[in-house]
């Protein structure tokens, strides 16, 4: 047989070689069904794989290679029902190790394949669903995927929200805003998902949004001014004034965030999208309510819930106050702080002076309680004329001061009934605002509430006695206050000031007085009335008399002194022998004169002496009592 193996020629065939009995058209053929087999893979690129075999570590898939790859189990564990013949999606890393092994990862195919979702949906605009992992400063980081997102908090809704940690573990929907390629960031936002819902609801409530609709919202935001309130995608202004009919300090007195609670709509800005509410005014005015009883002189009690410079607002109820204006809460004429008489809580009864229930306005007083001390039976014999007190300065003016005697009595204290000696320009130089002052009754006219007061007056008047001092012609030592073109301000004892004109300022010596100095001065003019003395230092040491000295000293001659006729020489002659010598007349008119002066400065060192003696006593008082209190 020919086909037998014993037949068979072996040289022949081996002379051939390998395959060499195929036609090149079926070697090609060949070749395509075997490369058909084999898939050509690419390193760091996703596949498909297909799962082979699955050990307790590894996971045997083949992805179409010469070789299969292995994986992680612990890469699987989000498939806890993996089994042979599943597909899944692994990333490449190499194609051959040093051992030959095909090396592939299922974490980085999630990752690569979720960046790839991620761009896409940035591209697109489409919305991806990511899991919260944790809170972080100022949002939240979600989970996308295997990639990890930042979702910023004011991003995660259309009203502020104050706990982050409740959206932990939950899943959320979100959008891609952001990529950060050179970081491997990506920010996300589920506010613009929220957003896009809410468009068509605010739409259709700024459509129909009219005056006096009432509608339902959220409390968004507190300020202190008032609070934002959500109506449904549009945010309206709930102002603080249109809280309550009372008074409240902060909206959270009365409402809470993220309380839902029903407003009306009072006004509406299309332009500006502004919308205006008010809660108080789904309820009834407290003013409608108010007690008949209520009326003009009739007595409430409150408490006082705002005090301004001008007055104090008492709230008889809630949304019902009265205004006690500052005039209105002492008899005193002098207005002073509300805050001297009362503060803001304090529980106050006052009486009704006006009242209109249509323009719901109200007036109240609180001295009206007490009686007008101008009114009192006593007030005529009180401040009688000539009665002594004292009083405490509330205003200093140009022409005196106001002293107040008791509440709401008050006395006026000229400017010139301040002092007997010194001449005082200003209240001010004398007295300050808050001091006590001793006075006496010098007018009373009780139909227009005025009284006339003085302080001098207290002491006997000095001028009375001045007089028999410093007479016409008497010289005295005095000492230049101040000195101008007009003339010098001078010093005299018992602490009078008198005044020298220019050409009495020479010395002996031709030089001028100069302030400062101490000198002799000469009286020439003295005037009880206008309380005025005139001297001149030239006058002590010229020989020149001066005309008003002169005239002085002439009215002052005695009468016999008077010039007489002339007489017959022989009359003369008997005058001589009757009258005798005149120099005795002349030493009596001295000796006179020295009584009357001396008389008059005892009387005034009499009167400095007491005056000093109640200051001391004064001083001593005063520091006794400190001193009771310092030990107190």
């Amino acid at each position: 047989m020919s086909n037998s193996p014993e037949n068979f020629d072996w040289d022949k065939f081996e002379s051939q070689g390998f395959g060499s009995g195929y036609s090149k058209s079926e070697k090609a053929e060949m070749e395509k069904m075997y490369d058909d087999t084999l898939t050509t893979v690419q390193e760091q690129e996703v596949v498909k794989g297909t799962v082979v075999g699955i050990t307790d570590r590894d996971v045997i898939l083949n992805i179409g290679f010469k070789s299969d790859g292995l994986v992680a189990v612990s890469e699987f564990r989000d498939l806890p029902d993996l089994k042979v013949g599943d597909e899944v999606e692994v990333f490449i890393e190499d194609q051959e190790d040093p051992n030959g092994q095909l090396i592939l990862s299922r974490k980085k195919a999630k990752i690569v394949s979720a960046w790839a979702k991620i761009y896409d949906a940035l591209e697109n605009d489409n919305v991806l669903e990511g899991v919260v992992k944790r809170r972080t400063k100022g949002g939240l980081i979600m989970d996308i995927h295997g990639v990890e997102a930042f979702l910023p908090g004011s991003q995660i809704d259309v009203k502020p929200i104050r706990d982050f940690d409740v959206f932990v573990g939950k899943k959320m929907e979100v959008k891609v805003v952001k990529i950060n390629a050179a970081f491997d960031n990506v920010v996300v936002s589920h506010k613009v998902l929220i957003e896009k819902d809410l468009e068509q609801q605010r739409a259709a409530i700024l459509n129909n949004l009219e005056k006096g609709q009432v509608l339902e919202g959220v409390i968004k935001n507190m300020t202190n001014f008032g609070v934002f309130i959500d109506l449904g995608g549009v945010d309206g202004l709930l102002h603080i004034t249109d809280i309550s009919w009372g008074r409240i300090n902060h909206p959270e007195e009365v409402l809470q965030l993220d309380q839902k609670l029903n407003v009306v709509v009072l006004d509406f800005d299309e332009d500006k999208k502004r919308i205006s509410l008010g809660m108080k005014q789904l309820t009834p005015h407290p003013w409608d309510a108010l007690p008949a009883e209520i009326e003009v002189g009739s007595r409430v009690k409150g408490k006082i819930v705002n005090v301004a410079d001008y007055g104090a607002f008492l709230e008889l109820m809630p949304g019902v106050e009265g205004l006690i204006h500052v005039s209105e809460m002492s008899w005193s004429q002098h207005l002073r702080n509300p805050q001297d008489f009362i503060k803001q809580g304090d529980e106050v009864e006052a009486v009704v002076l006006t009242l209109d229930r249509e323009e719901r306005k109200m007036s109240l007083g609180i001295k009206q309680l007490t009686e007008d001390p101008w009114t009192k039976e006593d007030v005529l014999t009180k401040y009688a004329v000539g009665t002594k007190h004292t009083g405490v300065v509330r205003n200093l003016t140009n022409f005196g001061l106001f002293l107040e005697l008791e509440e709401g009595v008050d006395g006026l204290v000229h400017v010139s009934d301040l002092s007997w000696t010194k001449k005082i320009k200003h209240p001010s130089e004398f007295v300050k605002v808050g001091e006590n002052l001793d006075v006496v009754v010098l007018e009373l006219d009780v139909p227009n509430r005025r009284l006339a007061l003085g302080h001098k007056q207290l002491e006997e008047n000095p001028w009375d006695t001045f007089e028999s001092v410093f007479n016409v012609g008497s010289v005295h030592k005095a000492s230049v206050l101040e000195k101008s073109d007009r003339g010098a301000v001078l010093e005299l004892p018992y602490g009078i000031e008198g005044f020298a004109f220019p050409k009495g300022l020479t010395k002996e010596d031709g030089s001028q007085v100069e302030a400062g100095d101490s000198l002799d001065f000469r009286v020439t003019e003295f005037s009880k009335e206008d309380r005025k003395i005139i001297l001149s230092h030239t006058a002590t040491h010229s020989e020149v008399e001066s005309p008003r000295v002169a005239k002085a000293t002439k009215k002052a001659q005695p009468a016999g002194e008077a010039k007489a006729p002339k007489a017959p020489k022989v009359q003369k002659e008997a005058d001589k022998s009757t009258l005798g010598d005149l120099d005795a007349l002349s030493a009596l008119k001295e000796q006179m004169l020295s009584n009357e002066k001396e008389a008059g400065v005892k009387k005034l060192e009499a009167a400095a002496a007491k005056k000093a003696k109640d200051t001391n006593e004064d001083e001593a008082s005063n520091e006794e009592s400190s001193e009771e209190e310092n030990n107190a």
